[in-house]
């Protein structure tokens, strides 16, 4: 797989924003197919930092309903991405 394949999109959210500003976590969406080393390797190539830890987390779909409508939302894979002292990624400080 390709680097852009494996990382789909940034999450930013009120909590993944407190982890990059104490702790230099990023959050990714990434695929599902996806290992730790492929995403380590794949976010070293993309943004030109080091990484120092992944951990990734598999989100279940969960069933959802509109009126007489159910379906699921998709399962979603993320990933929490701990970056060395000095690196930082400029999409997250906009």
């Amino acid at each position: 797989m390709l680097a852009s394949e494996i990382i789909k999109r940034p999450l930013i959210t009120e909590k993944t924003m407190q982890l990059v500003e104490q702790e230099n976590k990023y959050t990714f969406e990434v695929d599902k197919r996806a290992n730790k080393i492929q995403i380590k390797n794949a976010v070293q190539e993309l943004f030109d930092v080091n990484v120092k830890n992944v951990n990734v987390i598999n989100q279940k779909p969960k069933k959802k309903r509109v009126g007489r409508y159910e379906g699921f939302k998709s399962a979603v894979a993320k990933a929490i991405v701990q970056l060395g002292e000095d690196d930082k990624i400029e999409i997250f400080s906009s």
